[in-house]
């Protein structure tokens, strides 16, 4: 604990002084920019990554960067997303996965989480990733398919994510970008879902992909209904 106070003094005595204007503008709102879903490992600091100020990110972390389709346990994880389309009404959804995830290592062998039974449970949102690595991959080393699984995880969040109605309607009025992501720890890098491609690769300015294809064009329901109504 001497270490985490030891910085909280040098966050009062140097860092809060240099962003007072920031902090002081947020105390009665924010607007963050985007909503990042990410696992609640140690390792991954989204602030730092991204270098954002206080305020740009709407942050939920969990083990697993898990999104429960809606309806199904519902709980923190859905109301921050509510929260997040509705109120704060971001215009972009990150979820990002990482490299060594300890909770993907749980989907891959469930009887090391045997003794842990909310983990346990909650780890079944990754059971459709795992699946689909099971089935189409072929055979893998055991590294080569955790690799897959938190690459098709983040996809299979991305698809539970879609059954938001919240989410759903936003992307279908253009109002909302999902984006999917696999930080690794070892390099730096983010390796970002391009829809288009159908493929991951490596995040820049250059190439800032959607993980989702644009929206189909609103139909007209009003003319439809003239022309049947004829």
């Amino acid at each position: 604990m001497k270490k985490l106070v030891s910085g909280y003094e040098k966050f009062r005595a140097d860092i809060f002084p240099a962003k007072k204007e920031i902090f002081e503008h947020l105390a009665g709102e924010q607007h963050p920019r985007a909503l990042f879903i990410t696992c609640a490992d140690s390792r991954i600091l989204p602030e730092m990554i991204m270098q954002a100020d206080p305020g740009e990110l709407f942050i939920q972390r969990n083990a697993g960067n898990m999104v429960p389709p809606y309806g199904e346990r519902m709980g923190g994880v859905s109301a921050t997303i509510e929260y997040g389309v509705l109120a704060l009404n971001v215009r972009h959804i990150v979820v990002c996965g990482h490299s060594d995830c300890g909770a993907m290592r749980g989907v891959l062998h469930p009887e090391k989480v045997a003794k842990m039974p909310t983990v346990a449970s909650w780890l079944m949102h990754g059971e459709v990733a795992r699946r689909i690595v099971d089935d189409t991959y072929g055979e893998l080393t055991e590294e080569q398919k955790l690799e897959a699984l938190i690459h098709e995880n983040v996809l299979a969040q991305l698809d539970h994510l879609r059954t938001h109605p919240s989410v759903a309607s936003r992307l279908k009025s253009g109002d909302l970008h999902l984006h999917g992501w696999v930080y690794k720890i070892h390099t730096g890098q983010i390796e970002a879902y391009d829809a288009q491609t159908e493929d991951f690769a490596p995040l820049s300015l250059d190439c800032i992909p959607n993980a989702i294809r644009p929206p189909r064009t609103k139909r007209d329901w009003t003319d439809a209904a003239e022309l049947i109504a004829s």
